[in-house]
């Protein structure tokens, strides 16, 4: 079944210019004049590994991608000028932001299930009943990241990446090597080298552990990581690129913040019984600005920061990394929040809106994860609030964070180890709330912000005039200390009752913020990046296919 050219012409264009004017146009720089000779050069061998992945990504998701992209390049009408940046934009035929269905004709009317990690016409239950035929180890490989599964002479069989996609990760291999050899830091040049010879051995255990020891102001994450587009089992790897540079003021920021969160959990706004006495190691966070993004992580709406690796061998011996891309939070802010404030806030309030107290807060509430409740006992028992709150524990931890970090950020500026503008920080954050709250509640993240709003709301910290609202610094300090107090109590304590009665009462979309919801319309929902500095870096266009 495939949609038709006629069914498609007839409102085509204009449904096309619809979709496409979701996403914002956003220019992409990063100042490299930090950066050695040597490094200099390998960032143009990594730019262009990176631009090889597209093509790798491409074929994972469809068979039919890169040839109906060279289709659609020759096409040189109207129509066809407005199809092409829109498929490039989705890496496919099939809209990212609307369920993955096809917005081209002649395509499946949507995305298959299984991408083309395997056979579009093979059920889960025939892959299920193969691998029961399998030896334990070739079990293992079946279902392990880094294997496409085919059909020969109507049977199924397995090919590993190296082999499936070999022409390409030679060629992405041989320029990760070249940038080795350009870059004086050491641990870039060890995972570099190491991430070549997995494109070749497919074993990328050594290079992701060499990834998570990386510490070179020219960072980059390159391979096959998500596993996202395999709807059918989640099993497959998908292969994506980051070019970043690091952020140097970020990243001592992070540092300072790191070298208070004992003293914050010491002060946490829950009975000092439930305090951590002794807290442990962080998982570690970097901040860099991004040069070029290929793959998995360039299609739909733009990833703004990421948690890495996925082996679990690797995360049990080093940990995962949490990579934070600033200037791609900067371009958000800049072409979606700053038209939501122009929506939500009082025009008196609009000039408090700061990028600053927007990362401070993303960074705050990043390290508030490694805070508060992490094992806890109940009735005796010795358990976690994961287990405890079960399906509701993803929203209350995500609440609990934004709040906590609220809460550091208030308590190290009461204390002057940092200088926070508090109208700044409380307006920057309530405007951000409806950022998150127009995607709906289906997420952790929208019904956790719709219990924080409603809360603050409900203590007058939120004030709604006119359709429009302000924040009461006279009133929120204290509620969000309260929220939070709430918060973590539920999770010392496993509460799951008194979690499902927040959801229920704290956890909804009210009619006054729907209807600020719904006149954010035309605000677009993203950016589309245009790379400008990977283009000079390299003297050619690198955002367009």
């Amino acid at each position: 079944m495939s949609l038709t050219e006629a069914a498609y012409s007839a409102a085509g264009l204009a449904e096309l210019q619809r979709m496409s004017s979701r996403f914002a146009p956003t220019e992409i720089h990063v100042d490299t004049s930090h950066l050695s000779s040597g490094d200099r050069a390998a960032l143009q061998d990594l730019i262009r590994a990176a631009r090889i992945l597209d093509d790798v990504f491409m074929e994972q998701l469809w068979s039919g991608n890169r040839p109906l992209l060279a289709k659609l390049k020759q096409d040189h009408s109207e129509l066809g000028r407005a199809r092409l940046p829109y498929f490039w934009l989705n890496k496919g035929p099939w809209s990212d932001l609307d369920g993955h269905t096809a917005f081209l004709p002649d395509v499946p009317p949507r995305k298959p299930l299984g991408a083309n990690f395997y056979p579009e016409d093979m059920s889960k239950a025939e892959f299920e009943s193969w691998v029961k035929t399998l030896p334990p180890d070739k079990q293992k490989e079946a279902e392990g990241f880094f294997t496409v599964i085919r059909r020969d002479h109507g049977k199924l069989t397995m090919d590993p990446y190296s082999q499936a996609y070999h022409a390409l990760l030679d060629q992405c291999a041989a320029l990760l090597r070249q940038a080795a050899g350009h870059t004086a830091n050491a641990t870039l040049k060890r995972f570099l080298t190491l991430r070549a010879d997995a494109f070749h051995s497919n074993d990328y255990y050594a290079s992701d552990v060499a990834w998570m020891d990386l510490d070179s102001p020219l960072d980059v994450t390159i391979g096959p990581y998500e596993t996202y587009n395999d709807e059918l089992f989640g099993y497959k790897a998908a292969f994506e690129a980051y070019v970043n540079l690091r952020d140097e003021a970020e990243s001592a920021k992070v540092k300072f913040f790191a070298n208070h969160l004992q003293e914050m959990e010491n002060n946490l706004p829950m009975d000092p019984k439930f305090r951590n006495p002794k807290i442990g190691a962080l998982a570690p966070i970097a901040v860099v600005n991004q040069v070029y993004c290929a793959g998995d992580a360039a299609h739909g709406v733009q990833t703004a920061a990421y948690n890495l690796p996925n082996d679990e061998r690797v995360v049990q011996e080093k940990g995962a990394k949490r990579v934070m891309l600033r200037n791609v939070q900067e371009a958000k802010f800049k072409t979606i929040l700053g038209p939501i404030a122009g929506h939500v806030l009082r025009a008196s309030a609009r000039d408090s809106l700061d990028f600053d107290a927007f990362f401070t807060h993303i960074l705050a509430h990043e390290l508030s994860h490694g805070i508060g409740p992490q094992q806890i006992t109940v009735n005796g028992r010795q358990t976690s609030p994961r287990k405890e709150l079960k399906d509701l524990y993803s929203t209350v931890e995500e609440a609990k964070a934004d709040v906590t970090g609220l809460y550091m950020l208030q308590y190290l500026n009461d204390r002057q180890y940092l200088k926070i503008d508090e109208r700044r920080l409380y307006t920057t954050y309530l405007a951000s709330s409806f950022r998150t709250l127009r995607f709906g509640l289906k997420e952790a993240h929208g019904k956790g912000m719709a219990i924080q709003f409603n809360f603050l709301a409900d203590h007058g910290a939120f004030v709604h005039h006119d359709g429009r609202y302000d924040v009461d610094l006279a009133k929120i300090k204290t509620a969000v200390r309260d929220l939070d107090h709430q918060l973590l109590t539920i999770e010392a304590t496993g509460d799951y009752a008194a979690a499902e009665r927040m959801m229920e009462t704290l956890g909804v979309i009210r009619p006054e913020q729907q209807k600020t919801i719904d006149s954010l319309t035309d605000v677009p929902v993203d950016i589309a990046p245009v790379f400008i500095t990977a283009n000079q870096v390299i003297g050619t266009g690198v955002s367009q296919p």
